[in-house]
């Protein structure tokens, strides 16, 4: 089997060149980066300062194990009291991967984690918007083979944006259907 960086050099490339009359590989819609980000609000709500630091070791490793790069906190810009948030506190975490890293990530989500998901049918073809971004949201982040399910203490959901250099909706449909991304097609 190929692996999917390989896949897009070899075979998805000329599909697209071939589909859209491109005149030029470059021209060809890539994935230009992954972004996963967790929001910490409610796991970290209504606890002290040394029960944030505790709870967020976790998430933050087996982020990292995930990703397989360290993510970097989040905090919040201002003040909000109907959230109970203060400026300056950590409200998530991200991690940006791009180049091989990426594509890495992308062909153990594709293969592996999403079969693994409870009732999975496919992705939605409205979770890629017009510009050509995909979002899918990750309910158990236990899905990953990297992460231990015994092992893990909170069970925590987060997101999963793939950004490609498509000119419009229809260029990142094809590219996320040829790249073998499970979309399901709308009945009409």
């Amino acid at each position: 089997m190929l692996r999917l960086k390989e896949k897009y050099k070899k075979e998805v490339i000329k599909e697209m060149m071939k589909r859209f009359g491109l005149k030029s590989e470059m021209a060809a819609p890539r994935v230009e980066k992954v972004v996963l980000n967790i929001g910490l609000g409610k796991m970290l709500s209504g606890k002290g300062t040394k029960e944030r630091e505790k709870a967020l070791g976790p998430i933050v490793e087996n982020l990292a194990m995930i990703s397989g790069q360290q993510p970097i906190l989040t905090e919040s810009h201002r003040s909000i009291a109907g959230f109970k948030v203060r400026a300056g506190s950590i409200v998530g975490a991200k991690v940006t991967l791009r180049g091989s890293r990426a594509y890495d990530f992308l062909e153990r989500f594709i293969n592996i984690a999403l079969p693994r998901s409870r009732d999975f049918r496919g992705l939605e073809e409205k979770s890629v918007d017009r510009n050509g971004v995909l979002t899918v949201g990750i309910r158990e982040h236990i899905i990953f083979p990297e992460v231990s399910a015994e092992r893990a203490q909170d069970i925590f959901s987060f997101e999963v944006t793939t950004k490609t250099t498509a000119k419009n909706r229809e260029q990142a449909m094809a590219l996320f259907r040829l790249m073998g991304f499970p979309i399901q097609k709308t009945k009409k």
